[in-house]
């Protein structure tokens, strides 16, 4: 993202057809979930949204016992697990990897966490081309852009953008016709499947019990990647793993359902190590690279280690009245919407993105469908809180800090209150509320006080104080 976040915001604001976009999609997407969680559909919803929390709590808090699990699972099949504290050192095995096979294309889908850690611009200025193979993502690459929501990356492009982009970059005719256009990426990726050396994916789960990677989707793009290539790369976050494959019954019971509406996605692979010698198609060589990037240090707090239970369908997004103004683009990472305002501070430090956890109107509302029950407005009070703490101890509000101290004092000493407020009265007796600044010296005005003030509304202050009407009561109940 080039530019403020302050910049973004306010283009995005101001730009009619982007908000139409963003507002016409995520209006979909909550629409069909509401429809898709009906009690007549769905009536133990809530059960299972109680029993996921259960599940993800019980594994994140056990979370070195499934790994280990799920490392001996995956070898066991033949498959190999690397472990991998950032985003360079994926980098660094895929491009051994990929020099050691002589491999020159990498067929690329269903990973935010890739996204994450910006894999594609580490790999092509090597000479790796990586294809997006989700036509959304496929899209926003030859736009040049990330994602804009966690499951529909193009959400704020419309046909006519479609169009546009794949005349520009692809150079074929300009078709403003969803269906056709769909045709022209299925034409150029297909080619890319048939010739690419190396697929990856991420994981929408870990089944640490069997080994599984677990991929749900609904245009088989990840199938095609990580079946025709030889070799199959997943990358995947520590906190995929869920213990059993028989609690996979309840994760996907929500996670299609609060995602997109549907009862179940069209595609639902279950990856469990290189080809067999009775199968006929499937990867020959298989590895699963385990990715902590900033994971591990949520764990040292049990109360924000649940941000780690996040399923990643982008329920909270499409609810929030906030991302639907700004859009995802206002962001400064990868993840948006409320559950990027909560792990975004916590993993790239709060000193870095310290005013996500204030770009909420903690409505409530993304706590209210997350289908996990993630507290994400409790959460974000807690990181509001740790900001504050942490301005303060750098020094970053020190006048706002001695003011506050001086408040407190005068507020202990109620005859000192009441002379200071009496002072205030005869200075600006009667004062409107748009008085204050013009009445503030000229270097008060411009500093720190002047600063407060621009977002604060002060009322005029009354003819008499409530010292001194509560006196009057008292005299005239007593005559």
């Amino acid at each position: 993202m080039t530019g403020t976040p302050l910049t973004h915001i306010q283009a995005t604001l101001e730009d009619p057809r982007l908000q139409a976009a963003i507002y016409k999609a995520s209006g979909r997407l909550m629409d069909h979930r509401r429809h898709a969680i009906d009690p007549e559909e769905l009536p133990d919803f809530q059960e299972l949204r109680t029993q996921a929390n259960l599940l993800k709590r019980h594994t994140i808090e056990n979370l070195d016992h499934y790994l280990e699990m799920f490392q001996a699972q995956v070898e066991a099949h033949g498959g190999q697990v690397l472990w991998a504290s950032d985003g360079q050192q994926v980098a660094d095995f895929v491009l051994e990897l990929a020099r050691r096979k002589q491999a020159r294309l990498i067929v690329k889908s269903k990973s935010m966490t890739t996204e994450e850690i910006d894999l594609r611009d580490r790999l092509e200025p090597q000479g790796l081309e990586t294809v997006e193979t989700d036509l959304g993502e496929y899209i926003l690459q030859l736009a040049g852009e990330r994602p804009y929501h966690i499951v529909a990356p193009a959400l704020h492009k419309t046909r006519e953008d479609v169009g546009e982009i794949f005349s520009r970059r692809l150079g074929v005719p300009l078709e403003n016709e969803p269906e056709k256009q769909t045709k022209i990426a299925r034409a150029v990726l297909r080619e890319k499947f048939l010739a690419a050396d190396i697929g990856m994916s991420g994981a929408n789960f870990l089944v640490a019990d069997s080994g599984a990677v677990v991929l749900v989707e609904n245009e088989g793009n990840a199938r095609m990647s990580t079946t025709a290539p030889r070799i199959l790369v997943a990358v995947a976050g520590i906190e995929k793993l869920i213990p059993r494959a028989q609690d996979l019954a309840v994760f996907l019971k929500l996670l299609g359902r609060s995602a997109t509406g549907q009862a179940l996605t069209v595609y639902t692979s279950f990856l469990s190590g290189p080809r067999r010698e009775t199968e006929i198609d499937g990867p020959e060589e298989f590895y699963v690279i385990l990715l902590d990037n900033g994971r591990s240090k949520l764990l040292a707090d049990p109360e924000k280690r649940q941000s780690l239970f996040c399923i990643r369908c982008g329920a909270c997004l499409s609810h929030c009245p906030v991302y639907r103004k700004i859009g995802g683009h206002s962001y400064p990472w990868v993840y948006s919407g409320p559950i990027g305002a909560v792990i975004t501070p916590q993993f790239q430090g709060i000193q870095a993105a310290g005013w996500l956890p204030f770009a909420s109107s903690l409505c409530g509302a993304c706590g209210e469908v997350c289908p996990v029950k993630i507290e994400l407005p409790q959460l974000l009070l807690e990181l509001r809180a740790e900001i504050q703490k942490a301005r303060a101890r750098h020094s970053e509000n020190r006048w706002e800090k001695l003011a506050f101290r001086a408040w407190a004092w005068v507020m202990r000493h109620p005859r000192i209150y009441e002379m200071l407020g009496m002072m205030a009265g005869a200075v600006l007796p009667g004062a409107s509320p748009g008085d204050w600044r013009e009445r503030l010296p000229r270097w008060a005005a411009r500093g720190p006080l002047g600063a407060w003030i621009s977002q604060r509304d002060l009322p005029p202050l009354p003819e008499r104080s409530f010292r001194r009407v509560w006196r009057e009561r008292l005299r005239a109940g007593k005559s």
